[in-house]
């Protein structure tokens, strides 16, 4: 069975990351989503409601699952017996920060973890978890960046009545 694992903090979740999700799944047998729990963030959303969010928004794809790590990821992997790792690339800063961990996973793992990476679909290369918050923090519309039941509980993480 071909596996792989699409690591990250996930916060929140954005239709970017939907569709890496989305098009991961259909190149491998089965995707594990795994939700970075890191200690050096100050996330809006808690691991285990992020892991909830997610298990919502791709509850209709079979083969994807979620679950929530810490530490390493290349540990992560090796207990979960996987050696693939996706990750989404939006620009060419993307990819210079993406390669450099991809090359240290692989040296870390002994070469049992490779990094496979696909571009991001043209109409979310603008979006990021980070971008979503700024613009929800002053009340913006993010109906275009987030499911909507992704944005009413981002709304609320602000304060702002959701309509």
């Amino acid at each position: 069975m071909k596996t792989a694992i699409y690591p990250g903090s996930f916060d929140p979740v954005t239709f970017g990351h939907l569709d890496i999700i989305m098009r991961a799944s259909k190149i491998f047998d089965h995707l594990t989503v795994a939700v970075l729990n890191n200690n050096v963030k100050t996330p809006l959303f808690s691991v285990e409601e992020r892991v909830n969010i997610l298990k919502e928004a791709t509850k209709d794809i079979p083969n994807v699952s979620i679950e929530s790590f810490q530490g390493l990821l290349i540990d992560y992997a090796r207990e979960k017996d996987i050696h693939v790792s996706v990750r989404g690339l939006r620009a060419i800063t993307d990819f210079e920060y993406e390669l450099q961990i991809a090359q240290t996973n692989r040296k870390l793992s002994n070469g049992q973890l490779d990094t496979i990476f696909l571009t991001t679909s043209l109409e979310y290369s603008y979006l990021s978890s980070s971008s979503v918050k700024e613009i929800a923090s002053f009340h913006g519309d993010i109906s275009q960046c987030v499911p909507e039941f992704v944005a009413k509980l981002v709304y609320e993480k602000y304060g702002h009545s959701v309509d």
